[in-house]
């Protein structure tokens, strides 16, 4: 498994490809992978003749420093996975923070037409300049043909799709389902992080979202809302932070349902102190 520690080396490798007119694919990371991180690896090699994976841990998305500190760093790990779906058309870019941002450790400012201040942006300031800096950046020194998104993270995957969009980043953005434990529980890095009475628990945040979906059918959004509020008060480990339904193109709250309008069930949810996201398509 060959893995770049700088960006030099890296566009060393990129050229070659480009004179060879390989495709490249690209899935972003922050490492501590698991099997949700392969499903986006194993679409990009579908797609394309290389896929490229940075790990980097992107200090400047983590409003909480406690938080990037915990954060797993696992790279040996990772090779081992990435090494088990493909040993030569995988490669890993694993920079240094100086190699991404050199002395100037901090974010610059994006406008995303609003979508930035919608949920998760009303909870984690700044996080969405910290993740268009360092995207846009690794976007310049990747230069990939098609990138890897999951839907778990559909705020950002929307954010990404207009940072490519409002600076014409020549790259194809591409949204891939959410992977899930058997048990419903969306994959996440963080939930390694997990306590084991709070692992059993997490599974609850799914359950209650598909009958949330059911309950959307013939209920308004408001009576929806006030129901998963009601069941998480009666929970006894796991602490809402917010659920909402939104219209997905606007990422805006609804107020009343239009069958012109796609929905989508957004939640956030603390086990402990792992803070867990999920989100489920109502129509």
């Amino acid at each position: 498994m060959k893995i770049y520690y700088n960006k030099k080396e890296l566009n060393i490798y990129v050229e070659d490809l480009k004179a060879n007119k390989k495709t490249i694919g690209f899935v972003p990371t922050m490492g501590a992978l698991h099997l949700g991180h392969a499903s986006l690896i194993e679409k990009g090699l579908q797609q394309n003749d290389i896929v490229v994976v940075s790990v980097f841990v992107n200090p400047t998305q983590f409003d909480n420093e406690e938080d990037l500190v915990k954060y797993p760093r696992t790279l040996n790990k990772d090779a081992e996975l990435l090494s088990t779906i493909s040993k030569s058309k995988i490669v890993i870019y694993a920079p240094t923070v100086e190699d991404i941002y050199g002395d100037d450790v901090k974010s610059a400012s994006f406008n995303y037409d609003g979508l930035e201040h919608e949920m998760e942006g009303r909870f984690r300031d700044g996080h969405f300049d910290g993740v268009g800096t360092i995207v846009k950046r690794l976007f310049e020194i990747v230069r990939p043909d098609k990138s890897y998104f999951g839907e778990k993270d559909f705020q950002q995957l929307m954010i990404v799709k207009k940072l490519v969009e409002k600076y014409h980043l020549p790259v194809e953005v591409v949204g891939c389902k959410i992977h899930r434990a058997k048990d419903g529980l969306a994959m996440s890095s963080r939930n390694t992080r997990l306590k084991p009475e709070y692992r059993i628990a997490a599974p609850f945040i799914y359950k209650t979202l598909n009958t949330a979906k059911e309950k959307f059918r013939t209920n308004s959004a408001n009576k929806v809302t006030k129901w998963v509020e009601s069941q998480f008060a009666k929970h006894d480990l796991l602490e809402l932070e917010y659920f909402l339904i939104a219209d997905i193109d606007t990422l805006k709250t609804a107020k009343r349902k239009s069958n012109k309008k796609t929905y989508r069930a957004f939640i956030a949810v603390y086990a402990d102190d792992i803070r867990l996201i999920d989100n489920i398509a109502l129509n």
